[in-house]
């Protein structure tokens, strides 16, 4: 595997979708790379939490629900050749495939009596988990991406910032450590700034020091980022003085 493969594999090590081999390089890939061990400690924790949901008894047709979705999981016969996929594409088939296979077998396990998710809590979690599987895989793109650029500065309270940019991709990463906690209430949004004009590039998650956030919509020819504290929710314009200003890279 190359270093960019390499850089491409922290949504599936968080899912325990890797081979052994590949378990192993990345492994020792995350013990140089700073950048891919935060993601994967972020995607880990997001994957521990979409475990978590509102428990309620078997319903009694849920057996027979379970074992109709599994003769619909396609087998592959023992010796039969397959056409090679790509890399990108093998990967992602077999993380779709074992996290299937993975959701049957813990369906299951519920018949004995134990408990399982309730349908709409079940249908939450699989969204989020796409959602954030599309996010990361976004994230590792613009990080490999051969003309991504990045500068780092000091923010306030010893917090300090990342910016990455794919001008090919038009798009931008911010990797954050130490950021304080805002007020009640409140919550930093991240902001374009098109030659003085403050666009909005979504919201951080108030309850984390450190994370790893995809800038919402396209570069475009913006020349900076700007980080401002908002009433929850964020705001269409900046309401109150930056508490930072960062040039983006060129």
């Amino acid at each position: 595997m190359t270093t960019i493969d390499l850089h491409r594999l922290t949504g599936a090590y968080a899912l325990h979708a890797l081979s052994d081999e590949e378990n192993a390089s990345f492994e020792r890939h995350l013990a140089d790379c700073e950048t891919c061990a935060q993601e994967t400690a972020e995607l880990s924790a997001t994957a521990a939490r979409l475990g978590l949901a509102v428990a309620t008894t078997s319903a009694p047709a849920l057996r027979e629900r379970v074992l109709r979705r599994i003769t619909t999981v396609r087998q592959e016969t023992p010796g039969a050749s397959t056409r090679a996929l790509p890399r990108r594409a093998g990967l992602r088939a077999r993380l779709l495939s074992r996290w299937a296979l993975t959701a049957c077998l813990a369906a299951a396990a519920a018949l004995g009596g134990t408990t399982v998710w309730q349908h709409h809590r079940a249908e939450d979690a699989r969204t989020q988990a796409d959602q954030a599987f599309r996010t990361s895989e976004e994230i590792a793109a613009v990080l490999a991406a051969p003309d991504a650029s990045t500068l780092g500065a000091r923010l306030t309270d010893g917090a300090t910032g990342t910016v990455v940019v794919s001008r090919s991709r038009d798009r931008a990463v911010f990797v954050v450590s130490g950021m304080a906690r805002p007020p009640g209430g409140k919550v930093y949004q991240l902001w374009f700034d098109d030659a003085g004009t403050m666009r909005s590039a979504g919201l951080m998650d108030p309850d984390r020091a450190d994370q790893t956030v995809l800038m919402q919509g396209g570069v475009d020819r913006a020349s900076g980022m700007g980080i401002t504290v908002e009433p929850d929710g964020g705001s269409k314009q900046p309401t109150t003085t930056p508490i930072a200003l960062m040039p983006l890279p060129a």
